[in-house]
């Protein structure tokens, strides 16, 4: 099997040794760069990538990645995109080698798209960034994704693939908001790309456009996948909520609870506003609801603090301020299993005291 591995590049110099070293299980690495004026062509070319250039405009992703795949070779079986930010688990080959079925066109595989402050894995879902030379092709001006035109098409699982991704943050995300735009203006009916747009919104503050735009996700016939609908809902009520409309924000969240019960976002979400209000018997019940969820979710959906020491810590406080000590203080233990915060341990000692108390007073009336 002959496996090759192809990217862009522009101003990857922090990187490019990294990831040259990360891809290097594979028979060749292909890098078509757009454009850089640091070392990044140097660097990878010295680590024995093959590198072309050309300047592609007007800019966009997928036309970026389509003139990137022409540079592997034609006797490839195999084609690995990454980015030049990402990095393989070692050993990510032999894993490609051993699940790659007779018949496999495309694979799927762990992703690390975030990691927590510790390194440890934070937003993770599966990626589709493996497939076959021929019938692919990248569509989306942004937030690219592969398109398939094989009369058959069969995607398997790559167990032992896992690919990390470690962003430059200080690199300009500004190009995202106006190629999402495009996207939507191309293709209006993709439900997706609408979703992605009115969460680009809410992220630059432009809140009546994010709820507009997700209020027309939701509209959208194709936009049947609860987990995403209630997505576009959460973001909805924040922006509600940070307009001061606090009332629509809590009935959207609502929305969004009833509508993928088995994620655990929407409710953790809710439990905190409530918390934030002071209604601790509505937050209590709702973070109760959000840790009922044990499954953690696959997708890119997944907010790794609702997994975190965070629901704990805000159901203990809600216990404590309800007069619920003794429960206070098991939620607490969950919290300092989850996370070694000092607070934590503070606020555990501070209800054990509460309890105690409490359990003395009730012996005295007696």
């Amino acid at each position: 099997m002959k496996i090759t591995v192809y990217a862009i590049s522009k101003n990857e110099a922090k990187f490019a040794a990294r990831w040259a070293k990360s891809m290097s299980e594979a028979d060749e690495i292909v890098v078509l760069d757009t454009g850089s004026d640091d070392d990044t062509v140097k660097i990878l070319t010295d680590a024995g990538v093959h590198v072309e250039s050309a300047v592609i405009e007007p800019w966009r992703f997928d036309s970026a990645r389509n003139e990137s795949l022409k540079l592997v070779p034609p006797d490839t079986d195999v084609c690995v995109c990454t980015d030049i930010d990402e990095v393989f688990e070692p050993g990510w080959r032999a894993a490609l080698e051993r699940a790659w079925t007779d018949g496999a066109t495309q694979g799927r595989y762990r992703y690390i798209w975030s990691h927590t402050a510790d390194g440890k894995p934070g937003v993770e879902f599966y990626a589709e960034k493996i497939h076959t030379l021929g019938g692919f092709r990248w569509v989306n001006p942004v937030h690219e994704v592969l398109s398939c035109s094989l009369p058959t098409h069969k995607a398997v699982t790559l167990d032992g693939v896992t690919l990390h991704h470690y962003p430059d943050d200080g690199k300009s995300r500004a190009s995202y908001l106006p190629l999402l735009e495009l996207a939507v203006k191309e293709e209006p009916s993709n439900d997706r790309n609408s979703h992605y747009l009115g969460r680009e919104y809410y992220f630059r503050g432009r809140y009546a456009d994010a709820i507009r735009e997700l209020k027309r996700h939701l509209s959208l016939k194709s936009a049947i996948w609860a987990d995403e609908r209630a997505a576009s809902m959460r973001y909805i009520a924040r922006s509600c909520r940070a307009l001061g409309r606090t009332d629509e924000a809590e009935s959207w969240y609502l929305k969004a609870v009833a509508e993928a019960p088995g994620v655990r976002e929407a409710a953790v979400e809710l439990g905190r506003m409530l918390y934030d209000a002071e209604n601790y018997h509505g937050a209590i019940y709702f973070l109760e609801k959000a840790l009922a969820v044990k499954a953690r979710s696959a997708s890119y959906i997944n907010d790794p603090e609702c997994w975190s020491a965070l629901p704990y810590d805000l159901l203990s406080l809600s216990y404590y301020f309800v007069g619920k000590y003794a429960e206070a203080v098991v939620a607490s233990d969950l919290a300092i299993a989850a996370s070694d915060e000092k607070r934590l341990l503070v606020n555990r000692e501070f209800f054990i005291a509460a309890r105690d108390k409490s359990a003395k007073a009730d012996k005295t009336d007696k």
